[in-house]
């Protein structure tokens, strides 16, 4: 029975990577069920802040038991958060979370939303949140996604009424939720997106509580439930083979960058949403009640219900397309309904029915993955009928071109069509690339003009065909985008979306260059063709008191997507200095300044990010001992390049290579980022690292969390973490300890080296600690006590063992400077000794 339940999962989590990539195909059961959820208008709007905020059980019950058009509406999309399975961070991060919330919906049969708010990281109170968010925008954002989702239920997963016991943004998606369910239907408030949509009264609002908001099981199962309802969100899906909370478990799994992998669960188990507003519910435990779900909600819509409710109810498993006249009556009934909403909605469901009812297949596959504008690619074709209905292909149309190609053929059961034809890019072609991230963005907030854009997912595709057909009489087009189509020896067949990118980008090996005295360096630019035949030249953006040479450099790519390097000295001033340098590849007279960046999961589909071409430059006045660094890497961070830039020798030491003898020639040892959380080798490998300690060595420990630490011990003496966090990263400063050896050697730190901090100062500070630690530093946020867990130091045998919270994997790739004098420091413990006795 194991084995059995274990094929099940895999086969659907395999399905889920799959339809990641390849266009989705309906069997039988994903038919029925797909018009069970068309004979339902009725819609519910969860609302978060994050990814992974989401309640997948919730949501997959609501769309998979009640059948209702189920969103999820993120605030954000999540770019302040770490990496798990990357070094992406920031706007990248955010790319790769976008994505997977898309897939979890795939799963959990959901759709996703967006405001405008940048994820600028941890906040502890709303204030704080709604000062750096632009309020009004993000409010209006929520107001227009009600707008045009038209919710009839809302549910928000935080509790707008307690400021200050969670995340700032978790109350914040909370409390503009409250706001934006009145001012939806007020014509007088953003009135300018009127001119796009229509105003919208949600009928009722709920907060998703549990016992977690009352602090334990038992004060919840004490509480006054009298204003919840509850669900048994455990049901079993006969169709899927699945319960619903093993779909959710599969759906919240998705979040693989933030470490959300977990086991399913099956049984019973009760979900409980509390009312907060709108129409009572007078008794009912229906999350509907007084809402009509029926065709007959919308005018002209009954001759439609009595159409579909009868399909519903004699569905014919075996041969769906036996279904096409009835489902082809509907569709001509459903484009004479007035009400556009419910006809918009409706309309694109009932397509997707008739087109797996007659097992349609239609693409359009271009040679290449991607092309610049004004180039010309080769697409293919696809178009087939696998059904006995009587369908004509009439004409496909190109996006590119204002006419299409007449065809009038017959589509006979199971014979493919098949066309070969060259699409023109436009020269004004938009480059496939987020919309969100096409201008700068301030802190706390992205900056997008396009009103219709504003709520996506994803930006949509400029490349696409329309397919033209007349099935049974009746003419109904499909638009599919061009995709790109190949095959890998050891994968089969794979999908990536097509891609429209600049004729030319460039890149800069690293993203900050740290020069710790006046030496030159070479820095290496790679430009990368779009097209064929590059002819041009290269230059550097750089500060005034910095000097490059050479001016320019002649760059020639023959083939498209080959990419030549070349290479610039960069002389750094006499004195401490910082800036940015970008290139600048000239074509014909336009210069591009955009770096290309891949982002390739097999959990996600292929992404294509344009960002600005740009590594900051930092001269900095430092001075190091030691030189050959162990690291132990954790969960995606860039430490060790980083230390790499300022002339360690740094070495990545794999868990099973930690033993006595290799780490004894190491002059210090650092282990990365939520090491102990995540690498369970660590368990037996944590005693080698101590006894390193022991013997005169010098081990920095950066920051776990507080929950899944893989040892029992983290250091040699009692340290217990915390949640403990100082999350202003322009936060005071106090130096506890001035005297101390690692505020004083070989870098004298003060305090205006925290001085350009960004995001936090740190996070998950230890709050209890021996009395063989001592802390050196003292920071707090406003209105909080001072937290002195940040950085602590600890002799134990002839070695030191450092623990630090501050954020370093954040502030390296930001190029501050204190952050690395300090950190030299820390590489230096135990050395000042040894400098002594030179002297």
């Amino acid at each position: 029975m194991f084995q059995i339940r274990l094929c099940i999962l895999f086969v659907f989590s395999c399905l889920t990577t799959l339809s990641a990539q390849q266009p989705k195909k309906l069997n039988s059961s994903e038919i029925y069920e797909a018009i069970q959820k068309l004979n339902v208008l009725g819609s519910v709007l969860y609302i978060a802040a994050h990814p992974d905020d989401e309640n997948t059980r919730l949501i997959s019950y609501m769309s998979n038991q009640v059948k209702a058009r189920t969103a999820y509406l993120s605030l954000t999309r999540g770019d302040g958060g770490q990496n798990l399975i990357g070094p992406e961070i920031r706007e990248l991060l955010g790319v790769i979370r976008t994505q997977e919330l898309l897939a979890a919906r795939r799963v959990d049969g959901g759709e996703q939303r967006f405001s405008r708010a940048n994820d600028f990281g941890y906040s502890k109170h709303p204030d704080e949140t709604l000062a750096i968010w632009n309020k009004d925008e993000v409010l209006s954002d929520v107001v227009w996604t009600i707008r045009n989702f038209k919710p009839d239920i809302i549910i928000n997963r935080f509790d707008h009424r307690s400021p200050g016991t969670t995340h700032g943004h978790h109350t914040s998606s909370a409390m503009l939720s409250m706001e934006a369910f009145d001012l939806a239907n007020d014509a007088s408030k953003y009135a300018s997106q009127l001119q796009l949509t229509d105003t919208w009264q949600p009928k009722r609002i709920f907060f998703n509580t549990s016992w977690w908001f009352y602090g334990s099981q038992e004060k919840f199962e004490e509480a006054d439930k009298s204003n919840m309802l509850n669900f048994d969100i455990g049901v079993f899906y006969p169709s899927k083979g699945l319960s619903n909370n093993e779909v959710a478990a599969i759906a919240s799994s998705q979040h693989l960058c933030q470490g959300f992998g977990r086991l399913s669960q099956r049984g019973t188990q009760e979900e409980y949403i509390e009312f907060l507003k709108g129409e009572p519910l007078n008794g009912s435990n229906n999350i509907f009640e007084g809402i009509d779900t029926s065709w007959s909600r919308v005018k002209g819509g009954k001759a439609v219900g009595e159409i579909l409710y009868k399909v519903e109810q004699n569905f014919n498993f075996r041969n769906p397309a036996t279904h096409l006249p009835q489902l082809l009556e509907a569709y001509k009934l459903l484009q004479n309904i007035k009400d556009k909403h419910w006809k918009s909605v409706k309309t694109k469901e009932l397509k997707t029915i008739i087109e797996a009812c007659a097992g349609l297949y239609l693409e359009a596959s271009a040679n290449v993955p991607y092309t610049a504008p004004n180039t010309t690619v080769s697409l293919n074709i696809e178009a087939l009928n696998r059904s006995n209905a009587t369908i004509d292909l009439v004409s496909y149309k190109l996006s590119t071109l204002n006419s299409g190609t007449s065809k009038n053929m017959k589509m006979q059961n199971n014979q493919r069509l098949n066309f070969d034809e060259g699409i023109t890019i436009p020269k004004n072609a938009s480059y496939t690339t987020p919309y969100w991230l096409n201008k700068k963005s301030t802190l706390g907030m992205y900056h997008v003009d396009n009103q219709d854009l504003i709520g996506r997912p994803e930006t949509p595709r400029a490349v696409f065909v329309d397919f033209n057909l007349n099935i049974e009489g009746t003419p109904i087009t499909f638009t599919k985008s061009v995709i790109y189509r190949y095959s890998e020896p050891d994968k089969g067949e794979l999908y990536r979306p097509f891609e429209v990118i600049p004729e030319v980008s460039a890149s800069i090996s690293d993203k900050v260059f740290i020069f710790d005295n006046d030496q030159q360096k070479e820095i290496e630019v790679t430009v990368k063709a779009g097209r064929d035949a590059i002819e041009g030249y290269v230059q550097m953006a750089y500060p005034n008191d910095w000097t490059v040479f050479p001016q320019k450099q002649k760059i020639e790519i023959v083939n498209k997507g080959d990419v030549q390097k070349v290479v610039f000295t960069v002389i750094p001033p006499k004195t401490q200095s910082e800036g940015l340098i970008t290139p600048m590849v000239n074509i014909n007279g336009n210069f591009y300044t955009d770096e290309l960046i891949e982002i390739d999961y097999s959990h996600i589909p292929f992404q294509t990010v344009l960002m600005p071409s740009e590594s900051k430059v930092v001269r900095l006045d430092i001075e190091k001992r030691g030189n050959n660094i162990g690291y132990i890497e954790g969960a995606g961070d860039v430490v060790p390049e980083s230390l790499r830039q300022i002339g360690y020798n740094v070495t990545i030491i794999k868990p099973e290579q930690i033993s006595a003898e290799n780490l004894v020639n190491f002059d210090a040892v650092v282990v990365g980022i939520r090491a102990y959380n995540i690498l369970d080798e660590l368990k037996f490998k944590q005693k080698f690292l101590l006894d390193y300690v022991k013997e005169g060595g010098n081990l920095i420990v950066q920051y776990n969390t507080n929950r899944r630490l893989k040892v029992d011990d983290l250091a040699p003496y009692h340290l217990q973490l915390s949640r403990d966090r100082v999350t202003d990263e322009n936060a005071s400063v106090t130096i506890l300890n001035p005297n101390h050896s690692l505020l004083n050697f070989p870098n004298k730190i003060t305090t205006q080296d925290f001085e350009g901090w960004v995001q936090e100062r740190g996070l998950y500070f230890p709050n209890e600690w021996s009395e063989e630690f001592t802390p050196l530093l003292s920071m707090n946020d406003k209105g909080e006590s001072s937290k002195e867990g940040s950085l602590l130091v600890a002799k134990y045998g002839k070695g030191n063992y450092i623990y630090t919270g501050l954020s370093f994997f954040r502030e390296f790739p930001a190029g501050v400077s204190g952050a690395y004098r300090l950190f030299a420091n820390l590489l230096s413990a135990g050395k000042e000794e040894t400098n002594k006795l030179k002297n």
